[in-house]
């Protein structure tokens, strides 16, 4: 039983190794490669034959952990600040697209949840066939490019309830459905509650303990448990695992562990995602294609043309001119891969019959092969229609923020250095993320409102997840040099050509660093921090006159801004002071019942026990050094600078509270 077991995981893994490296040589998409080795492996086609049941069980985890990933995409306040944009195009195309092909299968004869099933499947367009080919063609950050990705991601999310309510179809009565679908709801809105609740209560203390043990096998369980446990809450409710996943995800979006959660979780969802198709093509009955192949693909043109249709009419009302509308609507004419997903859990509830599902399933598929010549003939298609060339100057629409970091800076490592670059950075306006792997100063730093993000700099995965690929420049500030060796490497795949500034202790490693792709190496002298800022900067156009007059402001403050850093459990260890001298930030959160409620930040004191406000964050925005008649109120955070026993003494005195939260 064992050899025989054995003996199909190896078929099914060779087959899948030497289909996917094929299509990969030719530039097709892997997941019609998986696709292949389905039908190829399935009881449907002569040959060898790999049991499925398994499989199915196994692949059910891909969609998890792909739902997962797109929660991680999209927390609650992302959504919430997109709802009149982007989100109510991607919406109003789900939704009309799902009723248009429901209702014309509806009147073709199919029962009503099947017909729905039928529209919900088409509705979905493929991000992953989207982007690629954009890329390929240099076309990604074009207006057209940007709408058509960024409608398609959000397409994943607003697929979600589809899960909650398919499942539901397949178990009532018609007369029925509305009381089904009423509880269901309620079941959802309850598993929101539990996963939003618990997961704000536990997740990010759980985290935060976690990174602190610094292990990424630990990490690693942890995430896979968090994923599973939010799927299992769903599950016992009665709903999808995979929208449980989707809420644990949305909650970890808030948290500064977003970043390295999704590194993490990816190689487990890319594999079983691939496992995920491998089983959707062992629903394929090559045998049933000579009956149904004209279906299909009346099937494949009415889903493109119908998308086409609605997508360049959604986006057209919304102000965007004709000509990129309708190329936005060859991009998302598309089947997706999600639809899939959606045909998968209408059949294993008995919601639509084998028959219809396999017509809906090779429509797809045919939209999927036609999909990489439209989207890459997209302008020439447009021109010959309206006779004329497409726009350029409108090819410009900034990326929602939240979605799309663009024109950034990547800062690995927020110690000192890094920390003193962030300030210069935010003096000048300019947009940076930053990563590292000490929890205390990532915790710190991101309640003084700063973008400050749990993550290993040295993993291509979080690379990809900050935006690399869209920064303007590339800051390595920490002293680890296999680490900026790795970084940089994977800098130059993700971005060819992106400068990069990089500290180094001495001159020793600077050849190595350059060979890397360094472009300047910054070799540690008594003003390094300085130095680095100065090149820095200078590489993002500031002119130098403003440059040097950042640094002699500093020097004649005798480097104030250097002196502010959120310090870490190892800053202890290195600094030859002892820890009760040494100056640090510590945040202070104002809660109701605060003493100092009400008071004007002069009336506070904190100059007596030598304690300056150097911050002050209000509803998520982050104010330096605020003016001293400012009143406080509550749920401000309070940004301090002073020695350990200091901070101490004020936070008692302005919170009526213990010691500092700060774990050195």
């Amino acid at each position: 039983m064992l050899e025989q077991a054995l003996v199909q995981m190896l078929l099914l893994l060779g087959a899948t190794v030497a289909v996917v490296l094929v299509f990969q040589r030719f530039r097709i998409p892997p997941s019609l490669g998986y696709l292949l080795v389905g039908v190829l492996l399935g009881a449907h086609t002569a040959g060898p034959v790999v049991a499925d049941e398994y499989i199915r069980v196994i692949a059910e985890f891909g969609i998890v952990f792909l739902l997962f990933t797109i929660g991680l995409s999209f927390s609650m306040p992302q959504i919430y600040a997109l709802r009149h944009t982007i989100l109510g195009l991607g919406t109003a195309q789900v939704a009309l697209t799902t009723a248009v092909v429901g209702g014309l299968a509806w009147a073709m004869g199919l029962p009503g949840p099947a017909a729905f099933v039928v529209g919900a499947v088409f509705a979905q367009s493929s991000t992953t066939v989207i982007t690629k080919q954009l890329m390929e063609q240099g076309e990604s950050q074009t207006r057209h490019g940007r709408l058509g990705t960024t409608m398609s991601v959000f397409q994943d999310i607003t697929a979600v309830p589809f899960v909650v309510v398919i499942p539901v179809l397949g178990v009532v009565a018609a007369q029925e459905v509305a009381g089904a679908l009423g509880l269901a709801l309620a079941k959802a809105l309850l598993a929101f509650v539990i996963v939003l609740i618990s997961g704000r209560l536990l997740l990010r203390p759980l985290f935060q303990l976690v990174a602190e043990r610094r292990s990424a096998e630990l990490f690693t369980l942890t995430v896979l448990f968090v994923s599973l446990v939010a799927a299992w809450t769903t599950k016992t409710l009665g709903l999808s695992m995979a929208f449980g996943a989707f809420l644990a995800g949305m909650v970890l979006a808030d948290t500064e562990f977003r970043h390295q959660v999704e590194s993490t979780i990816r190689p487990f969802r890319d594999v079983l995602l691939g496992l995920f198709f491998v089983s959707i093509g062992m629903l394929v009955e090559p045998a049933l294609l000579p009956e149904i192949w004209w279906e299909a693909l009346l099937g494949a043109v009415a889903l493109l043309g119908i998308k086409l249709l609605l997508v360049t009419l959604i986006v057209r009302l919304s102000g965007v001119e004709l000509q990129t509308a309708f190329r936005t609507g060859l991009l998302l004419a598309v089947g997706g891969e999600f639809g899939f997903a959606l045909l998968a859990i209408g059949l294993e509830g008995g919601v639509i019959a084998s028959q219809p599902a396999q017509v809906v399933l090779t429509s797809v598929l045919f939209s999927i092969i036609l999909a990489p010549f439209l989207i890459r003939f997209n302008q020439p298609l447009a021109s010959w229609l309206f006779g004329r060339p497409a726009r350029r100057p409108d090819e410009s629409l900034p990326a929602p923020r939240e979605l799309d970091e663009q024109g950034h800076v990547v800062i690995c490592g927020f110690g000192r250095t890094g920390q003193t670059v962030a300030r210069f950075l935010e003096s000048e306006g300019v947009e940076y993320i930053a990563l590292d792997l000490d929890p205390a100063i990532v915790r710190e730093a991101r309640l003084a409102g700063q973008p400050v993000y749990f993550g290993d700099s040295s993993d291509a995965a979080v690379l990809e997840n900050v935006g690399l690929a869209r920064a303007r420049l590339l800051i390595i500030s920490h002293e680890d040099r296999p680490a900026a060796l790795k970084t940089l490497r994977h800098a130059a795949q993700l971005k060819a050509g992106i400068p990069a500034v990089v500290r180094t202790r001495d001159d020793s490693t600077v050849v190595e660093l350059c060979e890397a792709g360094a472009t300047e190496v910054i070799p540690e002298t008594l003003e390094a921090s300085m130095i680095l800022t100065s090149h820095a900067l200078q590489a993002l156009g500031v002119p130098l006159h403003r440059v040097t007059r950042h640094l002699q402001e500093q020097r004649a403050g005798h480097y104030q801004m250097l002196r502010e850093l959120f310090r870490g459990s190892l800053d202890n260890i290195q600094d030859p002071r002892p820890a009760g001298e040494q100056e640090r930030l510590h945040s202070v959160v104002l809660h109701e019942g605060s003493p100092a409620i009400g008071q004007r930040l002069a009336e506070l004191n904190t100059e007596r026990d030598q304690v300056s406000v150097t911050a002050l964050v209000r509803n998520e925005q982050r104010r330096r050094y605020p003016e001293a008649d400012t009143e406080v109120r509550a749920d401000d955070v309070l940004v301090l600078l002073g020695t350990q026993d200091s901070l101490e003494k004020v936070e008692r005195r302005l919170t009526g509270a213990g010691r500092p939260t700060t774990e050195d």
